[in-house]
């Protein structure tokens, strides 16, 4: 019987709504799939409220806009993402015995620092080791593509949600120096434009990125301190609660009534109302904390989970719920590797 996920050691749009914005010509020198941005209305907007805010230059801002490659590859990503599948194909892309011994072995490299911030932030040190895991497997993965030609492309070219990511790419454009690796052009990332470590979006590093390491420069792709201070202070930020647990799965009864959609909401029913409706836990806890009722297809059936304020925290992340549950899977059975045989000291 699966036990509760609590904190401690022993324990990515729907694509066609709207026609996509048709390429500039490209010129005879590049692929098919992927072309220089030409100005337009919506970059000369853009570029104004920037200047504004900011002071820059606005032909310097152009400049670095015109540079950008739109690149058909990032919106056919953004069409397919992992979180499209069933938690039964979901689950072992994250749930393997690689990603989880290589989280083990990256705990032992750097237990003397994971500790420390997760004393410091109130965020078990297994929960910031899998954060790092899911996002970009410990590292050997932090994207491939430019972060400019990301956010360009799909503010300017991928109408569901080019409001949302014109916004990252105008806090891209207004972020000082000292919050990024280097020189914009040079930043690579994933599809979606997040970089680093954390894979943090641009918004993330305005409001939660920390200079862990004192150099007055915040990295998260070569400091450690920074990203894993980072990933902490973002939890933190979005109400983590230290000790309290992130989810348990339920053992539905045979009179349980069918289980209503999930809301990925700040849970706010109590635990005893999903017992009265035939969805105990299998795990003791108050039956006073606030709950939501989480259906998931696993390989073995359908899986019913309660979770907690501090799933909900994790869906600040990435608000698909399997993405959290993956990371709450990951962190425990990295954090049960640990107590296996502990780091030496």
């Amino acid at each position: 019987m699966l036990q509760a996920h609590r904190i401690g050691w022993t324990s990515v749009a729907l694509a066609g709504l709207l026609p996509i914005v048709a390429f500039a010509q490209a010129p005879p020198a590049q692929s098919p799939s992927q072309t220089a941005v030409s100005a337009q209305p919506d970059q000369a907007e853009l570029v104004r409220e920037v200047a504004a805010a900011t002071g820059k230059d606005p032909a310097s801002l152009n400049a670095l806009l015109d540079g950008a490659v739109v690149k058909q590859s990032i919106i056919d990503a953004m069409t397919r993402p992992a979180e499209s599948k069933p938690w039964s194909a979901y689950r072992p892309i994250f749930l393997n015995p690689e990603r989880i011994d290589e989280g083990v072995v990256f705990y032992r490299q750097h237990h003397a620092l994971l500790d420390q911030i997760g004393r410091q932030y109130g965020v078990p040190p297994q929960y910031i080791v899998a954060i790092i895991g899911v996002e970009t497997n410990y590292g050997s993965n932090t994207g491939s593509y430019r972060v400019l030609d990301a956010l360009v492309t799909l503010a300017f070219h991928y109408p569901p949600r080019a409001k949302y990511f014109r916004g990252e790419l105008k806090t891209l454009l207004e972020l000082p120096a000292n919050k990024l690796p280097g020189a914009i052009p040079d930043i690579y990332g994933s599809y979606a434009g997040a970089q680093g470590l954390a894979q943090f979006m641009p918004s993330s590093i305005r409001d939660f990125a920390v200079d862990a390491d004192g150099d007055g420069h915040i990295n998260l792709m070569a400091s450690l301190p920074d990203a894993f201070a980072s990933i902490a202070n973002y939890f933190r930020a979005h109400g983590w609660q230290a000790g309290e647990p992130v989810a348990v799965q339920a053992d539905p009864s045979a009179t349980a009534a069918p289980p209503p959609a999930y809301e990925n909401v700040m849970p706010d029913k109590p635990l005893e109302s999903f017992t009265a409706a035939g969805y105990p836990p299998t795990a003791g806890e108050d039956p006073s904390l606030p709950a939501n009722l989480l259906t998931l297809d696993g390989a073995n059936g359908t899986e019913y989970w309660l979770t907690f304020q501090n799933f909900y925290v994790i869906t600040r992340y990435n608000r698909s719920p399997m993405y959290a549950m993956a990371v709450m899977q990951l962190a425990d059975a990295i954090a049960h590797g640990i107590a296996q045989a502990p780091a030496a000291q």
